[in-house]
């Protein structure tokens, strides 16, 4: 709001100048004795001044709604005939913000550290898998694993009978399987004929 000695200040400029300068202005719900005083240090030409621009502001405001609502109009038009609708735009203001995204600095060394974290990972489950797979063929080679698998190899024998010695023990295992359900059924075959 104006104070009082740059209100008669003001009073001898003309009221377009009045207009420009930067004094407060009373806002909205500032109470109306605040307003009353300053229409009051304003002449009757001033007053009719300035309606006439705030006419003119307004109208302007309203100019500038339409050629906006227009141009939004146009802007729809051009769109459909384009074949663009929401989803396209949408798509295309994720794809844009992605490409910002990964051209900034920060996402590039995030990516670096990430792929450096990965390959270092990648080794590390390299390592165990080797640690692993050594760890195996030391138990295969141990004389605890020998013993066990020789006693496999004597029992399939004599299960077994004609088939030859050796194979992978997954082999041994699977035809001593099978021969003791072969020894089964010949037994149970035996019972029921006697």
């Amino acid at each position: 709001m104006l104070n009082f000695p740059q209100q008669l200040e003001g009073r001898n400029e003309p009221p377009v100048k009045r207009l420009l300068r930067t004094d407060s202005i009373p806002e909205v719900g500032e109470d109306a004795a605040a307003t009353v005083s300053m229409s009051e240090t304003l002449s009757e030409e001033e007053q009719d001044e300035l309606r006439k621009e705030l006419a003119k502001v307004e109208e302007e405001i309203q100019t500038l709604s339409q050629v906006l609502a227009a141009k939004e109009k146009h802007l729809a038009e051009i769109k459909r005939k384009l074949g663009i609708n929401s989803l396209q735009e949408l798509k295309q203001n994720i794809t844009k913000s992605w490409q910002d995204v990964t051209s900034t600095t920060a996402y590039k060394k995030t990516s670096e550290t990430l792929s450096q974290a990965g390959q270092k990972a990648s080794a590390a489950f390299s390592s165990v898998g080797s640690v692993i797979t050594k760890k195996f063929e030391d138990v295969k080679n141990s004389s605890t694993f020998k013993s066990f698998e020789e006693k496999v190899e004597n029992l399939k024998s004599k299960v077994g009978g004609s088939k030859p010695a050796g194979g992978d023990f997954g082999e041994v295992l699977n035809s001593a399987a099978n021969a003791s359900a072969t020894e089964t059924i010949a037994e149970q075959t035996q019972e029921e004929t006697h």
